[in-house]
């Protein structure tokens, strides 16, 4: 692990001083490892713990950057810049994916390369620094991270739903329809697949590993759909 420890430190400018918390992280559930106490050791604690270590660090860049913005704007930024797809935006961007420790199974399915793993990976990895080496060492790494994207954020984004639901009441239409269409995968790991319904344009499904996320998903690919049709009967 010491070969591992020295590579991510470069990349990270963190070095950890225990390497069984760096292994710990960056452990895929699909190996079940288990410590001397018969405990499962892989990320999904870490992950829990740098879940709420990245909110909090993030919810504080934007309380500086934006000292005249209301909480609702706050939010609306703070949704998107902890959201699972910009998670792995970072880590793609630090390659993260080639340091995930995982089985033959999953790796052979593209695991390193799964947007929900980078997710987790990183969010455990925070947990991690954050553990091994205290607050000011994971805070500085989610600034490095984090803030730029923060400030190039002009504006506060509109979520899809939102959007797509003020979509329908200008165009006096009833209000889209969410439905739970399939739950498949382990308890640990579940996918949620959520149809949308909107009058005049049909149907559209989107997955994710929350229903709140795959809601998100479906209303984009319905806000997208609506778009292109209007612009084919504009031509």
């Amino acid at each position: 692990m010491k070969n591992v420890n020295d590579a991510i430190s470069k990349i990270i400018n963190y070095r950890f001083k225990n390497d069984a918390i760096l292994e710990e992280a960056l452990t895929h559930p699909s190996l079940n490892k288990r410590n001397s106490k018969n405990q499962t050791e892989n990320y999904e604690r870490l992950e829990f713990l740098g879940d709420s270590i990245l909110n909090m660090i993030v919810s504080a860049i934007l309380f500086k950057l934006f000292p005249e913005e209301r909480e609702g704007a706050l939010a609306k930024r703070k949704t998107d810049l902890v959201c699972g797809s910009t998670i792995a935006n970072v880590a793609k961007e630090i390659k993260l994916g080639d340091f995930i420790i995982m089985n033959n199974s999953e790796r052979c399915n593209g695991g390193k390369c799964n947007l929900k793993n980078l997710e987790n990976a990183l969010e455990a990895l925070i947990g991690a620094i954050y553990t091994d080496g205290g607050f000011k060492n994971v805070e500085r790494f989610v600034t490095q991270h984090w803030e730029k994207l923060a400030k190039d954020m002009l504006i506060p984004p509109q979520d899809p739903k939102t959007s797509l639901q003020e979509w329908t009441q200008k165009n006096k239409l009833p209000l889209p329809e969410y439905e739970l269409a399939k739950q498949t995968g382990p308890a640990h790991n579940p996918e949620f697949t959520i149809s949308i319904r909107t009058e005049n344009y049909g149907e559209v499904s989107a997955c994710a590993s929350s229903k709140k996320v795959a809601e998100q998903k479906a209303a984009e690919l319905m806000l997208e759909k609506i778009n292109n049709s209007e612009k084919s009967n504009s031509t």
